[in-house]
């Protein structure tokens, strides 16, 4: 078997663009290894902000300005984060459940296995992330994300799909939502359906009603291919609704309407 094809970050846009419709820039991401250097007309959040950003504020940030943004470990304020990342190593403050205990679970027991499910890279693999709208992407992405309503994620699960059929599978637990985009999606190496976490809520302005949808860079070229067929066969968004039907109406409506038929009050 050949090697998988792989979608440009514009073709990929198109298609997004024309079939899904996201409010917000969907978004190409790449993990960059520790030691290679950062692009150099990337923001970084400390130097070129002034600020320290939570990884979902980065991706936020992204999405919604149009910024290439590289986040290092300097520039995440967040704990919790930069352990998933493997930016820093576990502790046992952090792995005995200490920072879940009576907010996310009733003790440490629970705590301790919630952290134990946090997607994590090894220490070390890793110096930065780079985040750039698709349409501004110049670099090969690892993978890819955008935050979209329940009607178009549903659509892109149905694009991912298409192709080898099944069913997409995806774990939720509420908190660290970037290590579920930027860590179970390349160790997934799938698709997946994002819940955004309390924290992207509180700190990236997510709102209520988005989710989001991460996948390998490999699975892009056929997601793309995917939608204008979904499309084709009626499986589309905006979602048609069924309107060609007699409604009914309360019964003093039908009243009037014999009424009217028998021509009275003319």
């Amino acid at each position: 078997m050949g090697e998988p094809r792989t979608a440009s970050p514009r073709l990929f846009l198109e298609a997004l663009e024309r079939h899904v419709r996201p409010a917000t820039f969907p978004l190409a991401v790449r993990m960059i290894p520790q030691g290679e250097p950062v692009p150099e007309g990337a923001r970084r959040p400390q130097r070129d902000l002034g600020i320290q950003t939570a990884t979902c504020q980065a991706i936020g940030i992204a999405r919604r300005y149009g910024w290439t943004l590289a986040v290092g470990r300097e520039d995440i304020p967040c704990p919790l984060t930069r352990v998933a990342l493997g930016f820093d190593p576990p502790v046992p403050a952090y792995t005995e459940g200490h920072l879940c205990e009576g907010m996310y679970t009733a003790d440490l027991a629970a705590g301790a296995r919630t952290e134990a499910e946090v997607p994590k890279f090894p220490t070390g693999s890793y110096g930065a992330i780079l985040i750039a709208p698709l349409a501004r992407a110049d670099f090969e992405p690892s993978h890819f994300v955008l935050y979209a309503n329940a009607a178009q994620v549903l659509l892109l699960v149905c694009a991912a799909l298409h192709k080898r059929g099944g069913r997409l599978t995806s774990s939720f637990m509420g908190r660290i939502d970037c290590a579920d985009i930027l860590v179970e999606t390349v160790r997934a190496r799938a698709p997946q359906v994002i819940l955004p976490c309390y924290g992207d809520r509180v700190y990236a302005g997510t709102e209520d009603h988005e989710m989001a949808f991460a996948g390998p860079w490999s699975a892009a070229a056929e997601i793309a291919e995917a939608l204008p067929a979904l499309h084709r066969g009626g499986v589309r968004y905006p979602i048609p609704t069924w309107l060609r039907y007699t409604p009914g109406f309360p019964p003093r409506y039908a009243s009037l309407a014999e009424a009217q038929r028998r021509g009275e009050g003319t």
